[in-house]
Formats: C-alpha cells, structure tokens, sequence
C-alpha cells in the first residue's frame, strides 16, 4: 500500500480525524504506536541507575556522548577522545559502556506516533493487536513498518503550524486591507519575492528561517521556484557537500561536466549534481532500459538503504539483463567505466536520497509565507507570533525581527486587542491571550462584552460590566501590569492602587442591589453621585524599570521597551552568541551551540542564587537575561570571588565562558570570565562639517568637556577634509549618558556619537 502524508493547518488536524472516524467507523480508524529506545546518552544513565553508580559521575561520561542526530556509542568513543581513554583505562567505565552498547537501542517505552493513522475495512482489532494509552486513546500494538507489511492503509496526518500561520495571516488581510487572497493562486514566479530570500532575511518563512539556510539563501539567489526546491532537498547532511557544485552550476554553466550526453536533459535543470531519488529513477530508464515499475524499485532500495539490492542491480544497470528484459548501459554505446562511474554517484547519492514531489511542496509552502512577508509583512509577523503565543523565547525572537523590519509592537489594549496578535496600521497589537492567569474565556468575554456594548470607558466601567464574568483581582493586576489599561484615563500605579477599592465597592453595591437595600446615595442625582466615587489618587507612575520588569512578569517578554535596548549596539558587538542559541530547537530538540563550545553571551543578571560547596565555598547560579531569552550560568567558587562585585541585581555584563548541555535540556553556561558592560572603553565622536568649523569651535569643545574626567578617548571628525583627530589622553572623558546629552544640545545629535571599542577574544 502507498504511504500517503498529507499536512493540515494545526489547529484543525482533530477535525480530520474525527471526520475520518465518523466516515469510515469509529472502531475501523486507529492511530499508530511507536516505540521510545534507548538511545545512547539515555542508555548510559539509566544503565549506570541500575549497577547504582552515582548520579554525577554517570551524567559526566552521557554528556561525553557528543549532541549529535543518530549518534551512537560506537561512534561516540571514535569522535571523543577521552571517552575512549576513559573506556580503555577504567574498568568501571568499560563495564557500563559494554553493557550499554548491548542495550542500546532496544525497545524503552511506547508513545503514540505524531501522525500515523490507520484505516481499516474491518473493526481494527480483528486485524491487529490494540492497546490504550496513557490518555484514553486506542492504538495498535504494530508500529507503522509492519502495519504497511500487513497491507493496511496508513496516513500520515501532520499538524503543520506554518500552515495555521498562512489561514491566519490571510484572514488579517482580509479585516485590514480588505484584500481577500487566494493562497493557492498566487504568482509564484514573483522576482521580488525570490529577491527577498537572496537577501537572507527570512526568519518566519518555512524551512528557510535557520542560520545556515539564510546564507544558503544569500548564496544561491534563488531566482525560480526550482532553485527553492533544489534548497531545501540539498541543506542537509550528505547532499550539503554538493551545495558548493550546485552554486558553481548556477552561476557558470560552461563549469558543468555531464558524464555521457544522455545525463544533460535528466541533470541540467539541477546543474550536473542529482538532487532528486526520481533523477535517479529517469538515469536507470534513459540509460539503463528499466520499465517505470523496475526504475520504482531501485528507487525504494536507495530509500530504505538496502544495499543488497543496489549491488545486485548494479551488473543489470552496466551489462543489462537479458532473461528480465533489461538493455543495459552498454547496448547504449555507453561504455563499461562511464556506467559504473554513474551508478557510484547513484549509490552515493543513495545515503541521503530526496524526494522532490516532497520538497516541491514544501517549497510551495515556503513560498507562500515568503510572498505574505514581502507584500504583508505586519499581517504576516502578527500570525507568526500568534503561532508561537505559548513560546515566550520564541516571541521575543520575532519581536526583534519586527522591529528590524520597521514594525512597532504595541502593548495589549482591552479596548483594541484580540485574542491573537492583531494588526494596527503599520503595527502589531499584542495578544491578550498572552498575559498570565488571565485564561482564553475571560478575554472572549472581555471582546463580546466590547463588540456589544462599546469600549469600556474607565477602570471602574472595566470592572462593572465585567464583574458577573468570573473576573478575579489577579487578573485585572495582571491586566494593569500588561498594560492593558494604558489608554484608559490614570497610570498603571494608579490602577494598581485604586482596583482592589473600586471591585470591592461594585461587589458590594451589587449584593445590597440583590438583597432589595438602598442606600442614601440611591437618592441623589447622577453628578452629586460622581463626587462620591472612588477617584484615582494622585500618586503618579512607576518608574520605566518597574514598568517593564511588570511587562516581563506577566507577558513574559518586554513589549515598550528593553532594558538593554540603549545599549543594544553594544550587547551585538560583544557577544558570540544569544541566549535563544542555547535553546533546543522544537524540531530537531539540538540548541544551535554545541557542548563544550566556547561562547560569549552579554545581558543583565535577572535573577541571582547563591550555594555552599562542601568546602563552604560560595558558588553562583545566575540568570542572565538578554534581548531574545535567558540562559542560565554557573559560577565556580574560584570564578566567584574574582567577580563578585561584578554580579549586582539587574547589573549589565558580559560573560565568556564554555558551553554546558544536558539531553532534552537547554543548555548552560560555565563562568570563565566577567565584564561589566561599564568597564568597556568607548570612543567620542565629534563631527565638525568643515575645518573653518573645526578651527572656530575646538576651544569651545575643549571647554566643554574639560569638567569630564574618564577613560574613554575623544576622536574629530572633519568632514569636508576626511580627517580624523584623536585627543590625547589626558583629554580622555567619561562618555556617559549626561556628557551625551548636553553636547547633543549644543552641536546637534547627527554631530554626536558613542561607539564601543569591543574585542572579542
């Protein structure tokens, strides 16, 4: 039976196999089991968990195992080489390892599978064995290799997010500009959309958006829908060798060198590399004399890596196979050498063979996200980052690349805000749904209440209509420390001081209303009324810290504002990398740093623990907070009390240190030095236009900077003569935030600048 996958928009995979079940039978439609194994890292513990060694001595030899995809323990001792000296030195370690690789990959737990469903003719259980899950659910007890065996039908039913972010982003279309989209009928040969993803910039658009894929993309200029397809088949392992040949190809088609003139027609539109499993299909046709089905054949060999099989056809390829009907390459006058050099390559390829109707649609897909970035970007980014609304990390990530793009992110209103990010102008409204214990039917209760009876005027308005709504004082505080409140009349610290009074009157004048109780204000008019009510008291606002550490708190990210967002030039030019690189990614479960790695992170110390070591030394766990995330930091005792002075509560640093990672962790990082952002030495820049200019306002400048006294240089730049003058350093000033200012107001901000003198080690 074929194997047939077919992706759904995410939200709605459900429906289709509820719809399948009411179609063909509840008891006729089944999902698929599999089996969880042990895999080398998780071998090693649960191995060392049985002969009881202890915990961090095991945790110490898993984490040798590289963080590597289908990594093994054999292959684990050839990469490492202190694992391997360990294996060969201690008798301990060898008895753990050898006992693991005996166990290794054998069956551990069974899980059910993300999207095999089967469909039966008959009740499934009178074809296969069934079992209930941990939730409820009925699945066979036959994974999906032995259900295509048995001859059963099974689909591949996947929730695509990307899929759900295209629905979503064509609807916010339709209700902003009142353009309404056919996705499928688009142009896709739009040269400004593959203009797009030559420059790199492709973050949210499907299997485009990975570090290594942009500067694929910057490299190979795709310039049709075929150089997209072509991508995305070759940028992964195995076929990556190839990728410089293919851009060769592309940019020189005089550099392509065919093998036999029958390979020009089948290799050209992929410039001389085969890329595709059916290339290989048409090669053993064109040149061989294979029927559709045999060409079939050779191609599930390659697939499945049966090797065999791919020896065995080798001689029916070369010589041909009279008794099966097969001519063979040499009857084609193609000689015996040229042949077998052609099947190598076949075999070759075979490792990490593609299906192109595969990534055709996968480019398709990638195409409609990149064509709805291009032409509605704030459309676009808004259901992006709904998509990931329960990914703060993830969130923070695209609220950066929205602002690269020139998109404004405004905080949650309770007067204009959805449940989703939604679009405002050229800006993006964030989700209510985003805030913290304010559950999904309190915000549609809050929407319905403003679509039927009009925006909500005040705070005390917010309260009074939405009072019966099972709305509690938690939410509304979070509701404040969103800033869902900003475009009522008052501040959020008065909200804050004012709410808990005003729900408990409105809790109480509505007992004393169903109780039948007047009281004397019942008697008065309306405006002697007002003059009773309780008013917002004259308290002012927070401070902007406190604004955004509130932000943070319930949003999980900061939406007005960064606390490292004036020295964000700064954070760029000392890091190697950001604390997102630590996280795993949702699709391969490896964060972009390897274990081990040296790497240099920078942001402020969010949170701060303090241990004793058996010693009585003192160690620290630091949470270091930057613009897309947080990553956590162990410092030594050693390292400690170097630094110390350094590590103050929502203090700026740099810290370089090595790479820590544990399976299906995040990673970490170990503390090997520090330094304070203050510490970095900056440079003054001062621009005259002209050296009349220059000569008439240096005594004025040197005046001006004479009563600041700092390590940080000052350089002059005349512009019409191209010339730079450096100070000397007894001119050296401390280029802060007021010294900043007052020469921004005497010679102009376009005159002034502060520039980092950063070095990475």
């Amino acid at each position: 039976m074929p194997d047939i996958d077919i992706d759904f928009c995410f939200e709605r995979r459900q429906e289709v196999i509820d719809y399948v079940s009411r179609k063909y039978g509840k008891e006729k439609v089944v999902q698929i089991v599999t089996f969880g194994t042990l895999a080398a890292k998780g071998v090693i513990r649960d191995v060392g968990r049985v002969m009881d060694l202890p915990y961090n001595y095991v945790d110490s030899l898993a984490k040798m195992i590289p963080q590597e995809l289908n990594i093994t323990i054999d292959k684990a001792l050839q990469m490492n080489p202190e694992l391997r000296g360990l294996y060969e030195s201690d008798p301990k370690v060898r008895e753990l390892i050898d006992m693991s690789k005996r166990l290794e990959g054998l069956p551990r737990h069974t899980s059910m599978h993300a999207a095999g469903v089967v469909i039966c003719s008959r009740p499934a259980e009178e074809l296969v064995p069934l079992s209930r899950g941990a939730d409820g659910s009925i699945t066979t007890q036959f994974t999906m290799t032995t259900i295509e065996e048995l001859g059963l039908l099974k689909m591949d039913f996947l929730g695509l997010r990307t899929l759900t972010v295209i629905r979503d982003a064509v609807a916010l279309v339709k209700k902003s500009k009142g353009v309404s989209i056919n996705i499928d009928q688009i142009d896709y040969d739009d040269k400004k959309v593959f203009a797009s993803l030559s420059t790199g910039k492709t973050d949210g658009v499907f299997q485009l958006e990975s570090g290594g894929m942009k500067n694929f993309m910057k490299e190979l200029k795709p310039e049709n829908l075929e150089d997209v397809i072509a991508g995305i088949s070759l940028y992964r392992p195995g076929p990556m060798d190839f990728i410089p040949k293919y851009i060769k190809g592309k940019n020189s088609e005089g550099s392509i060198v065919y093998s036999c003139p029958q390979l020009k027609p089948i290799l050209a539109p992929t410039y001389g590399c085969i890329v595709y499993q059916e290339q290989v299909m048409q090669i053993v046709r064109d040149l061989g004399g294979y029927t559709l089905g045999r060409s079939d054949l050779v191609r599930r060999a390659m697939s499945k890596k049966k090797q065999a099989v791919m020896e065995k056809e080798r001689a029916n390829f070369i010589y041909g196979n009279e008794e099966e009907g097969v001519p063979g390459c040499v009857t084609k006058g193609i000689s015996e050498q040229v042949a077998s050099g052609i099947y190598d390559d076949m075999m070759d390829f075979a490792k990490y063979a593609f299906n192109k109707s595969h990534a055709a649609c996968y480019a398709v897909v990638a195409y409609q996200t990149a064509y709805l970035k291009y032409y509605y970007p704030v459309e676009f980014m808004a259901a992006l980052m709904t998509s990931v609304i329960d990914n703060p990390g993830k969130v923070a990530e695209y609220i950066m690349v929205c602002r690269s793009m020139g998109i404004s992110i405004l905080p949650p209103d309770i007067n204009q805000g959805e449940s989703g990010f939604s679009v405002k102008d050229r800006s993006i409204r964030y989700a209510l749904t985003a805030i913290k214990s304010v559950g999904r039917p309190v915000i549609e209760a809050v929407v319905k209440e403003r679509n039927e009876h009009g925006e909500f005027l005040n705070l005390k308005d917010f309260i009074s209509r939405m009072s019966d709504k099972e709305i509690n004082k938690k939410a509304i505080e979070n509701f404040i420390k969103a800033g869902a409140f900003d475009s009522l009349p008052g501040t959020r610290k008065q909200f804050m001081v004012a709410y808990g009074k005003i729900m408990d009157h409105i809790v109480k004048d509505r007992k004393n209303n169903m109780a039948g109780q007047m009281s004397l204000f019942d008697l008065v008019s309306t405006e002697e009324k007002e003059e009773f009510d309780i008013r917002l008291p004259d308290v002012g606002e927070y401070p902007k810290e406190m604004l955004l550490a509130f932000e943070k708190e319930v949003l999980g990210v900061y939406v007005s504002g960064h606390p490292l967002e004036e020295q964000e030039e700064l954070w760029k030019k000392g890091i190697t990398n950001t604390t997102a690189d630590f996280v795993l990614n949702e699709e391969t479960g490896i964060p972009v740093v390897k274990d081990g790695d040296s790497a240099t992170i920078g942001g402020l110390i969010a949170d701060r623990k303090i241990k004793y070591t058996k010693n009585d030394k003192i160690m620290a766990f630091l949470q270091i907070e930057d613009l897309l995330g947080s990553v956590e930091v162990i410092i030594f005792p050693r390292d400690y009390e170097k630094y110390n002075s350094r590590l103050v509560e929502d203090g700026k640093i740099f810290i370089k240190g090595r790479v820590s990672l544990e399976e299906d962790r995040d990673g970490k990082l170990i503390c090997e030095r520090i330094t304070s952002f203050d510490e970095i030495p900056k440079k003054l820049w001062i621009r005259f236009p002209t050296m009349e200019a220059y000569e008439a306002g240096i005594e004025d400048l040197l005046s001006d900077i004479s009563e600041s006294e700092g390590n940080d240089s000052v350089v002059l730049y005349i512009e019409d003569k191209k010339q730079m003058k450096k100070l000397p350093p007894g001119r050296n000033v401390n280029a802060d935030e007021a010294l900043y200012d007052a020469l921004c107001k005497k010679y102009g901000k376009d005159n002034i600048k502060i520039a980092w003198n950063v070095k990475k080690d």
